[in-house]
């Protein structure tokens, strides 16, 4: 049975003891009730897994002696999804815990033209995120940027393939196709109104490519979602 996993930020490669944080120390041992001794892994979500063992069982300040230090690399190429928030903050944050467990390594949330008013509480998205990864049990914690206008984001942004899924009729390239590639992936997805027209020039003159996610039109954060599993099959 794996060890229980635990996120613990900037823990020093050869430390030979960590103390924990007020609110891992009282999940391990008030709720899970963990002793002395009792094993356990950590990870500071930059590839680094830590085991150890409970030395002092502080409900507040629990400390732990590490025994091994293990690196995972991190996938071979950077996924981007670059998303419009959402009005409703629960389908924003359902995506985030979906794209998490997927693998995705960078998260943009985008404010459009047509994005509607929306809530974006950053601590609570990434104490989403860091859940979805000790969940899946992954080692990289995706960057979640701060929202930014989509018009401003555009020319800052230089993955070597650039898409940009919108719901224009024209020519499309499937976004299954494109991700059977080895390069650095980044594709936009716009709010339920979609891209504006001059959002989508803007776009591909900023050599965006049109992509399509299928047949039917989906949802913002489920067009997230779908983004997020084709990046992970590759």
């Amino acid at each position: 049975m794996p060890l229980p996993l635990f996120f613990a930020e900037n823990i020093a490669i050869n430390a030979p003891r960590v103390t924990l944080d007020e609110g891992n120390s009282k999940h391990i041992i008030q709720v899970l009730r963990m002793r002395k001794g009792d094993a356990l892994s950590l990870t500071d979500g930059k590839g680094n897994v830590f085991i150890g063992n409970i030395f002092d069982e502080h409900k507040k300040a629990c400390v732990v002696t590490i025994q091994e230090h293990a690196f995972q690399p991190s996938s071979s190429r950077t996924s981007t999804i670059a998303i419009s928030l959402v009005k409703n903050a629960a389908r924003f944050e359902w995506f985030l815990e979906k794209a998490v467990e997927t693998g995705i390594s960078n998260i943009v949330p985008l404010l459009c033209e047509r994005t509607e008013k929306a809530h974006f509480r950053y601590d609570r998205m990434q104490q989403i995120m860091i859940s979805a990864m000790l969940q899946s049990r992954q080692a990289w914690l995706p960057v979640l940027a701060e929202p930014v206008k989509f018009k401003d984001w555009l020319p800052a942004h230089n993955n070597t393939v650039k898409c940009i899924a919108h719901c224009i009729d024209e020519a499309k390239q499937s976004f299954r196709q494109i991700t059977d590639s080895n390069d650095d992936i980044t594709i936009c997805i716009g709010p339920e109104g979609d891209f504006t027209e001059q959002e989508i020039t803007l776009a591909l003159q900023h050599a965006f490519k049109p992509v399509s996610l299928g047949n039917t039109r989906l949802r913002t954060e489920t067009a997230g979602i779908a983004a997020a599993v084709l990046l992970a099959i590759k």
